[in-house]
């Protein structure tokens, strides 16, 4: 099999079997690489959570109680801050999502199918690279979703 660049295989001496890893992202997996990029995507997002978001806490909030509405307008707001060229996403998840991520200005990483939530997935993997999404529900909360590659 030919793995694709920057990836080699290593051997783990606590687990005793071979794995995956990128020389250059410092990733590591158990499962092989996707060998082309049609198979994965790489995107950025802004999260709100609300009370009843499967974990209803982040970092900014220990106890979120905002409602699903409430959670909508705020995400609107960003959206239209985004669209008027006010504010960009990256600026507006490192202070506001409601993930982790932000401290990353919301980048995700690449990611392939199956590792994220169906909603989430279909959106990001339906956009073209630099196209930000309309607003998308998942089990966490609501998202925009920004594809970088």
């Amino acid at each position: 099999m030919e793995l694709p660049p920057n990836w080699t295989i290593r051997h783990s001496r606590t687990y005793n079997k071979d794995y995956y890893f990128n020389t250059v992202t410092k990733e590591s997996r158990w499962d092989s690489p996707p060998t082309n990029d049609t198979d994965r995507v790489r995107a950025s997002h802004l999260l709100v959570k609300h009370k009843d978001s499967r974990r209803p806490s982040s970092w900014r909030e220990e106890n979120i109680t905002r409602t699903k509405e409430e959670a909508l307008d705020i995400l609107k707001g960003y959206q239209e801050k985004i669209d008027a060229g006010e504010d960009t996403l990256s600026a507006l998840a490192t202070n506001f999502s409601d993930c982790s991520s932000a401290k990353r200005g919301g980048d995700l990483g690449f990611f392939e199918r199956g590792q994220m939530q169906k909603p989430f997935e279909d959106t990001a993997f339906g956009l073209q690279v630099g196209e930000l999404s309309q607003p998308v529900w998942t089990d966490s909360g609501v998202h925009l979703i920004l594809r970088t590659a």
